[in-house]
């Protein structure tokens, strides 16, 4: 996405001059762009984020649970920064798949020069929210259906958005070591996206998580 972002955009930015942009977007090629279906006749695309199903209207962005679990939170439905990372992806993203591997954030281009705010806002926040509760983290992506691996003392796999994905790597805190995270991005992440967003796509997974547990 091209981001022209402030300090801190998404919230710097109202939600009403995302819908303005939205309501004058053409639906139809936003659809071929980003490769997320759309349906002329009831107007609506079908967005997938981190587990779960939506259709979200078009021109009034009004969202519908249509996963099994509807009564949870739902980031798109609930999540004021989801919908605007929805709205921005169908306005600047683009379709695009991965070719299997996955990058730390240092990895993916300037991901060096953020890092710093991005560990704060995220590995820290993920390390110390679950570092000493890590049978609430499984306990939550178990019920998000999210793909087990094998890596650190727990981790799963999610898709954040209609094929990018996200690993969540945590390492249990002891009496001697505090807790530790990490969050890989699936490699196309770089080919749709900028530091600022996948640092969104943490908040936005992390406040899931927590909202969950």
């Amino acid at each position: 996405m091209e981001l022209n972002y402030g300090k801190n955009n998404i919230e710097e930015v109202p939600f009403a001059q995302y819908m303005e942009e939205y309501r004058a977007m053409d639906p139809l090629e936003a659809s071929k762009r980003t490769g997320i279906p759309y349906d002329s006749v009831s107007q609506e695309f079908t967005v997938r984020m981190l587990q779960k199903e939506y259709r979200v209207s078009w021109p009034e962005f009004n969202v519908e649970v249509v996963s099994e679990d509807t009564e949870s939170f739902s980031a798109v439905r609930d999540e004021t920064d989801a919908r605007i990372f929805v709205i921005r992806f169908l306005l600047h993203g683009i379709e695009s798949k991965s070719q299997g591997k996955f990058l730390t954030f240092r990895e993916v281009p300037n991901g060096e020069l953020y890092f710093q705010p991005f560990n704060g806002r995220c590995l820290k926040r993920l390390a110390f929210g679950f570092g000493f509760k890590l049978d609430k983290l499984s306990a939550v992506c178990e019920k998000m259906k999210a793909k087990k691996l094998t890596f650190g003392d727990v981790s799963y796999e999610l898709e954040f958005i209609n094929n990018y994905f996200v690993q969540f790597i945590l390492w249990a805190g002891d009496d001697e070591f505090p807790p530790s995270a990490q969050i890989l991005f699936s490699d196309n992440f770089v080919l749709a996206f900028e530091p600022y967003d996948m640092a969104v796509v943490g908040d936005i997974s992390i406040n899931t998580f927590k909202k969950l547990a």
